[in-house]
C-alpha cells in the first residue's frame, strides 16, 4: 500500500444497532477495495470484523475491527463498531478518531434504540453522519417509513440521496438522484449496469433531485447564489454543497444497499471517496492544556493510542492515530503520559486480524504496531520538537456490575491480572477491589456485557470464575445528639493502661456551627472549642473533630490517638459494619494516669465512647441512591415505570425525544441489580438507560430492620 497524504485520507465509524448490518457491509467494502478475494458471512464464522473466539461464538461484534480500503486515489479508513450497547466502547473510542460515521439501519426495524443512542454521540462529539438503509431485500423492508421516521427524528436535514425502485426479495435497483441514474444488480450484484431512470419514476425522482439541489446550496453561500441564478447545480457542484453540509451536520444524506447481495456497495464507496471530508477538512485535536493540533505531515510526530487487542500467538497490537508529523518505521519516541521512550519498530494497514506493513504514516492515518514495552491505551508517543498530551475519550458509566471470584482460591492473584489486561481491550470494565465489601467488583454495560467477560475467562484463559450479588455500600450515621464516657483500665503487673475519655456526638451538617452549651439528664455542658479539625473521609462525607479539654485532664499528645480510636471504629460502623460519616465529636473531658496513660490506651477508650454515643444518637443506615434516565418506545412506557416503582424508585420527571420517552428517576442501588435484564425483557430490547450516583439517603424503617437482622445473623455465623 502506498503513502497517503494527510489530505487523501479519510476516517470512517460504522455504527448501528445490533442486526443492522455492519459486519456484512463491511465485508463487502472489503471485498469491492480488493482487500479480500471473498466475502465471508457472519454465520460462516468467518468474517473480517468478528475475529475473535467470542465473537463467533455469539455472532455479535463485541470489540470494534479496524480496516482499510483504497478507493479513487484515497485511503478510507473503518472502524466497524459493535452494536449492542454493552460494547459501546467501542463506538465511543471510533467517533474520537474518525471524522465521519456511517450509520447502518435495518430495513425491516426502522430507528431502534441503538440508532438513536449511537446518534446521540455522534452529536456529542459533533461528526458528520450519512444514513444507510440496509437490508432492503427483506420481506418486511419499508423504505419509506424510515425515510418519514428519520425526517420525525432528526428533521429537513435527512435528504435521500437514493430510494429502491422496490423492496422485498425482489430488490435489485435503486434510482440515484445525484448522479439522476438507475443502478439495477444482478442477482449475484457487484458491478451494477448504470441506466436512465425510467419514465414512470422520472418525477418522483426529479423532485428529490431538486430537494437534494436545495440542501447542499443552503450550506454553502457562493453555491446559494449560483443556484438563484441558474436554478439548479452541476454534479460537482452537488459533491461540493453535500460536503460542506456533511462538515457543518447540515444534511444527512441517506444510501441505499444490500450488503448480503453486494448491492450499492460499491456506489457508496465512490460517494465515500469522492464527497465524504478528509482529514485536513474536519477539526483540530486539543492538547489537555487546550492547544490545537493541525494535522500536518511535516510537523512534529505525535501518535495516540486508542485501542489495544491481545492476539494470539503476537500479544499485545496497539492501534493509534496519527496526530501530528508522520511516523517511521524504527522511529524512537517519548512516552508523554510513562516516560518511557519506545521504538516503533513496525507499522502496519489492518483489515481485521491481517497486518500488511508499511514504511510510514502521516498525520490523520490509523494504523498498529506490536511489541511496544509500556504503552496502553490513552497513551501519546511524541518526537522532537512535541510534547502533547491528550485525553479526549470519556467512556459512559457503568451500569451493571457484579462481584467476580475465581472457583478455586489459588487462581485469585491470575484473575486479578487478567481482569487489568482486559480493561485494556475494553476501557468500559471498571474493575475494583473493594476493600469496604471486601470482593472484587466488575462493572460494566448490562448483563451480556459481563456474560461475554465470563466466557473469555472461562474459554480463552481456562480460568473458571462465578459471579455473585454484589454488596452495597451502605453508610452509617447519626440523626440526633448523644454523650458517652468511656474508661479504659487495664492491670496484668507491671506498666497498665489507663485512658478516660468524655465525649459528645452529633450529626455533621455543612455550615451548622457546634453548639456553646448541651444538655444532658438536665445537665449543662460547656464546651470550649481548642481546636477544631474537618476531615473528609474517604468514603465520602465529614468528621468534625473538636478538642473541648480544659485543665489538662487529657494531655495534647493523646488526642490524635483519640482520633485515631474514633476513626478505626467509623471504618467498621456500629450498626452493620458499614462506614460512618458525617459526625461531629466534641471531646470534653477525661481522665489520664501518670504512669499507665499512653496512646494505645487513649485509643481504645476514644473508640469504646465513640461507639457507645452513636448507639445512642439515632444511627441510621444511609444507602447509595442513582440519577436513572431510561429512553423506552411510548407502547411500554407504563410497564417500564411500574417497574421502577416497584424498585422503589421516585419518578422525578419524564418528555419525550424523537420517537422515544424519556423517564427520570432516583433509584436506590440496591434495587438495580437485574435492571439491565428487566428492561430488556420488559421492552423487547428496545429500551437503554444509563446511571450516575447521585447521593446517599436514609433506608426507610422496614429496609433498616432487615439489614440489622441479617447483619447480626452474620456476626453469629462467624
Amino acid at each position: 500500500m502506498k503513502v497517503y497524504q494527510t489530505n487523501e485520507i479519510k476516517n470512517i465509524a460504522i455504527l448501528g444497532s445490533s442486526g443492522s448490518g455492519k459486519t456484512t457491509l463491511a465485508e463487502a467494502m472489503l471485498y469491492e477495495g480488493g482487500v479480500i478475494k471473498r466475502r465471508g458471512t457472519v454465520e460462516g464464522k468467518n468474517t473480517v470484523s468478528d475475529y475473535f473466539p467470542v465473537e463467533k461464538e455469539y455472532g455479535y461484534s463485541v470489540f470494534s475491527t479496524v480496516f482499510s480500503v483504497e478507493w479513487q486515489n484515497r485511503k478510507l479508513n473503518f472502524i466497524d463498531c459493535p452494536g449492542s450497547d454493552d460494547f459501546i466502547g467501542g463506538a465511543v473510542s471510533a467517533l474520537n478518531v474518525t471524522d465521519t460515521a456511517l450509520m447502518v439501519i435495518n430495513a425491516q426495524y426502522g430507528v431502534e434504540v441503538g440508532t438513536i443512542n449511537q446518534f446521540r454521540y455522534t452529536e456529542q462529539f459533533n461528526k458528520p453522519i450519512i444514513f444507510i438503509i440496509n437490508q432492503l431485500d427483506q420481506e418486511k423492508a419499508d423504505y419509506d417509513g424510515i425515510i418519514a421516521q428519520l425526517k420525525e427524528s432528526y428533521g429537513s436535514k435527512v435528504v435521500p440521496v437514493q430510494y429502491p425502485v422496490n423492496t422485498g426479495p425482489s430488490f435489485n435497483a435503486v434510482v440515484d438522484v445525484l448522479k439522476m441514474k438507475m443502478y439495477k444488480w444482478k442477482p449475484e450484484g457487484g458491478v451494477p449496469e448504470v441506466l436512465d431512470i425510467p419514465a414512470d419514476e422520472i418525477e418522483k425522482a426529479q423532485e428529490l433531485h431538486t430537494a437534494l439541489v436545495e440542501a447542499a446550496a443552503e450550506n454553502d453561500d457562493a453555491l446559494m447564489e449560483k443556484f438563484f441564478e441558474e436554478g439548479t447545480l452541476s454534479e460537482d457542484d452537488m459533491r461540493a454543497g453535500i460536503s460542506a453540509g456533511l462538515i457543518q451536520r447540515g444534511m444527512f444524506p441517506v444510501f441505499c444497499v444490500c450488503a448480503e447481495k453486494d448491492m450499492c456497495v460499491r456506489r457508496t464507496l465512490e460517494f465515500l471517496g469522492n464527497v465524504v471530508p478528509t482529514v485536513d477538512r474536519m477539526p483540530h485535536f486539543k492538547t489537555t492544556d487546550g492547544k490545537n493540533i493541525a494535522p500536518d505531515a511535516n510537523g512534529p510526530t505525535s501518535i495516540f493510542f486508542f485501542k489495544t487487542t491481545i492476539e494470539q500467538h503476537i500479544g499485545q497490537v496497539s492501534y493509534f492515530k496519527v496526530i501530528s508529523g508522520t511516523v517511521k518505521e524504527g522511529d524512537d519516541l517519548l512516552n508523554a503520559d510513562r516516560g518511557s521512550k519506545e521504538r516503533v519498530a513496525q507499522l502496519f494497514v489492518v483489515a481485521g486480524q491481517t497486518r500488511n506493513q508499511v514504511t510510514e504514516m502521516a498525520a490523520g492515518d490509523i494504523g498498529s504496531t506490536v511489541k511496544l514495552k509500556d504503552v496502553r491505551r490513552g497513551n501519546t508517543l511524541n518526537g522532537k520538537g512535541a510534547d502533547y498530551t491528550f485525553d479526549f475519550i470519556k467512556y459512559p458509566n457503568p451500569k451493571y456490575r457484579r462481584a467476580i471470584k475465581s472457583v478455586n482460591e489459588s487462581d485469585s492473584e491470575k484473575l486479578g491480572e487478567l481482569l487489568n489486561r482486559m480493561r485494556e481491550e475494553d476501557p468500559t470494565w471498571v474493575i475494583e477491589q473493594s476493600k469496604e465489601l471486601k470482593q472484587t467488583i466488575v462493572s460494566g454495560q448490562g448483563e451480556f456485557h459481563l456474560r461475554t467477560l465470563k466466557w473469555r475467562l472461562e474459554n480463552n484463559e481456562k480460568l473458571a470464575i462465578e459471579y455473585l450479588e454484589p454488596k452495597i455500600p451502605y453508610r452509617e450515621t447519626i440523626t440526633k445528639t448523644s454523650r458517652a464516657d468511656y474508661r479504659h483500665k487495664k492491670q496484668s503487673g507491671g506498666a497498665g493502661q489507663f485512658g478516660e475519655v468524655h465525649m459528645i456526638v452529633e450529626p455533621y451538617i455543612e455550615g451548622v456551627p457546634a453548639k456553646e452549651i448541651y444538655k444532658f439528664g438536665g445537665q449543662e455542658f460547656k464546651i470550649s472549642m481548642r481546636d477544631t479539625q474537618v476531615h473528609n473521609l474517604e468514603w465520602g462525607g465529614k468528621l468534625e473533630f473538636i478538642n473541648s479539654i480544659v485543665g489538662g485532664a487529657i494531655d495534647a499528645r493523646f488526642l490524635p490517638a483519640i482520633l485515631k480510636g474514633v476513626m478505626a471504629r467509623m471504618e467498621q460502623g456500629p450498626l452493620t459494619g458499614s462506614y460512618a460519616r458525617d459526625v461531629r465529636i466534641i471531646v470534653y473531658d477525661g481522665k489520664m494516669h501518670p504512669v499507665d496513660s499512653n496512646e494505645i490506651s487513649f485509643m481504645l477508650a476514644g473508640r469504646n465512647a465513640f461507639s457507645m454515643a452513636f448507639k445512642e444518637a439515632g444511627p441510621k443506615i444511609l444507602e447509595p441512591i442513582y440519577d436513572v434516565e431510561v429512553s423506552v418506545p411510548a407502547d411500554y412506557l407504563g410497564d417500564v415505570m411500574s417497574d421502577l416503582q416497584g424498585r422503589r424508585a421516585v419518578i422525578m420527571g419524564m418528555n419525550s425525544e424523537k420517537g422515544y420517552e424519556k423517564l427520570s428517576a432516583r433509584v436506590p442501588l440496591k434495587e438495580m441489580s437485574s435492571y439491565s435484564t428487566s428492561l430488556s425483557s420488559i421492552a423487547g430490547g428496545r429500551a437503554s438507560f444509563i446511571m450516575k450516583f447521585s447521593a446517599y439517603e436514609l433506608v426507610p424503617a422496614d429496609v433498616q430492620e432487615k439489614l440489622l437482622k441479617a447483619y447480626a445473623e452474620s456476626q453469629e455465623e462467624d
